[in-house]
């Protein structure tokens, strides 16, 4: 296959890290200690305003803090991570083909393209996620030698509101090189990608929940522990107060402690138990509506209840945003990732191949099969095999390549069958089923012998014409000796009616006998 030609115009990649990994990126300000809705509101005006540093910082720390938020963000992204994918020709051309098959392998020489994919849709709960790729040369191809992430952070919007990214020799950031970085934007809805992300949606619920949690804390200290209530006298000076106060407090620790003189400790059991749940009823509150924010439901991510159909429909929601974030992830790769790829090695930044990745279900597969057996086998709709390949995605056999084949029938089977066309009515009944069809195949013959007549007609209407000309018996016999002769004669009868007649003969019998067989049979 050839891979390269040599296209004067063609453009050369930036090989260096633009963007290199710097000490600092692994810190942060740690904007979610002592988050408060002030703080919050400042945050989104910075990111607002272009400055999404610390908003990128918060919404990694939600994720560090919150379990029922990262698994949720977790089985969103690895709903594509794990999918199967295809590279697809841009036509049916010889030369888009052979780049489909380089960019398919090169795709599949990286290692950690499930890692990419994993960091791209990092895009889902922050709006926007980008990676480096690092070009290289291997004889006179370009290769992708690998695909680093780069933190959100690391991105701004300046007063034009062109996206710039901040590195050690620029730090008040420049413009992303042309065929440098893979960029991913996710539009959970319209707006400013700094406002685009889940996460953004979650913030506040993810506030709610963490003053419930704190709050539920204090709580579980003191419950089922009674109040201690100290009393001391009109005359008691301020050491006995603060002496009064350390024995409540050492009481509740140690169970034990000592108490001036003429002060005294009441205990007062607690009575209301209802505000136990309070805690619980919040912060379940807060999971379900994260729940409906990254997923779009929430049955399949909590043991609650719900009837089957209920958790039926909102699965098929969920396999509507896998499809989503799959078509989007695909078209991104297509334009940051393969279109600089095809343009490097071939100088065509236009025929671009596509990628696609399988969304199909187990279920929805199993539905199609039956539609396409309807479309072929009833309807008789001619459906090429490659489409076949495709829309299941199984691979296409090479010529000397194994492939599964149907059982063949066993003795038991074929007894079984015999078992179902066995002799089921009398000899009167045999008798006039065979009267019946015997006259059928009778009337069958004598027609097919009166329409061969005028067909024999014209099949033998050379050798007609062959003794009309004939000045002898001589003259024919002299003729018929040459093989040449013959053949040529031979081939001047044409059978085609005649064969056409038998052949419908044959299957009008043939029909009759099965006919006769299903009625003796029932």
């Amino acid at each position: 296959m050839i891979v390269n030609s040599l296209i004067p115009s063609r453009k050369k990649p930036n090989t260096a890290e633009v963007a290199v990994a710097q000490v600092n990126d692994k810190y942060s300000t740690y904007p979610s200690n002592g988050l408060t809705p002030v703080r919050l509101a400042q945050i989104f005006r910075e990111a607002d305003s272009g400055d999404v540093l610390r908003q990128m910082e918060l919404f990694e720390e939600m994720e560090e803090k919150d379990p029922h938020l990262f698994s949720q963000l977790q089985t969103r992204k690895n709903a594509v991570t794990g999918l199967d994918f295809e590279v697809i020709p841009f036509s049916d051309d010889e030369f888009d083909k052979n780049v489909a098959e380089f960019v398919k392998s090169e795709i599949e020489s990286l290692e950690s393209f499930e890692d990419v994919l994993m960091d791209l849709l990092d895009a889902v709960g922050k709006g926007i996620a980008i990676s480096e790729i690092i070009w290289a040369y291997d004889s006179d191809k370009v290769k992708i030698y690998d695909i680093k992430w780069r933190h959100q952070k690391k991105l701004f919007w300046d007063q034009d509101d062109v996206l710039k990214i901040t590195t050690k020799e620029f730090p008040n950031g420049i413009q992303l090189p042309e065929n440098k970085f893979i960029i991913h934007r996710y539009k959970a809805r319209s707006g400013h990608p700094a406002r685009a992300g889940v996460l953004r949606v979650l913030a506040w619920m993810y506030l709610f929940k963490n003053y419930d949690l704190k709050d539920w804390v204090s709580f579980c200290e003191v419950f089922g522990m009674p109040l201690r209530l100290g009393k001391y006298s009109p005359s008691a000076s301020e050491d006995d107060k603060l002496a009064l106060m350390r024995a409540l407090v050492q009481i509740g620790t140690d169970a034990a402690g000592i108490i001036p003189e003429g002060t005294d400790i009441e205990f007062k059991e607690s009575t209301k138990t209802s505000s136990i749940n309070v805690y619980e009823s919040l912060a379940r509150f807060c999971d379900e509506q994260m729940s409906k924010a990254v997923l779009g439901q929430t049955l399949t991510s909590d043991s609650g209840g719900g009837s089957y159909a209920q958790s039926k429909t909102h699965n098929e929601v969920r396999h509507d945003l896998t499809v989503a974030d799959a078509k989007a992830i695909a078209a991104t790769l297509r334009r940051d990732l393969i279109r600089p790829l095809v343009l490097f090695n071939f100088g065509e930044e236009k025929r671009i191949p596509y990628i696609r990745f399988d969304c199909e279900e187990a279920g929805d597969l199993e539905k199609t099969a039956e539609i396409y057996k309807s479309l072929i086998c009833d309807i008789g709709l001619r459906v090429p095999t490659n489409h076949i390949y495709k829309k299941f995605s199984i691979p296409k056999p090479e010529d000397s390549e194994e492939v599964a084949t149907p059982i063949s029938p066993t003795p038991m089977m074929l007894k079984d069958d015999m078992s179902m066309i066995a002799n089921k009515g009398s000899d009167e009944d045999l008798n006039q089923l065979n009267k019946k069809y015997q006259s059928d195949i009778d009337a069958l013959a004598d027609e097919a012998t009166k329409q061969s007549l005028s067909i024999f007609d014209k099949i033998f209407e050379p050798v007609r014409q062959l003794l009309v000309d004939a000045k002898s018996l001589e003259d024919i016999k002299e003729k018929f000796e040459s093989d040449d002769f013959v053949e040529k004669l031979y081939e001047k009868l044409d059978a085609a009616e005649l064969e056409e007649l038998l052949q419908k003969s044959m299957f009008y019998a043939d029909m009759l006998g099965r006919m006769k067989e299903n009625e003796r049979s029932i």
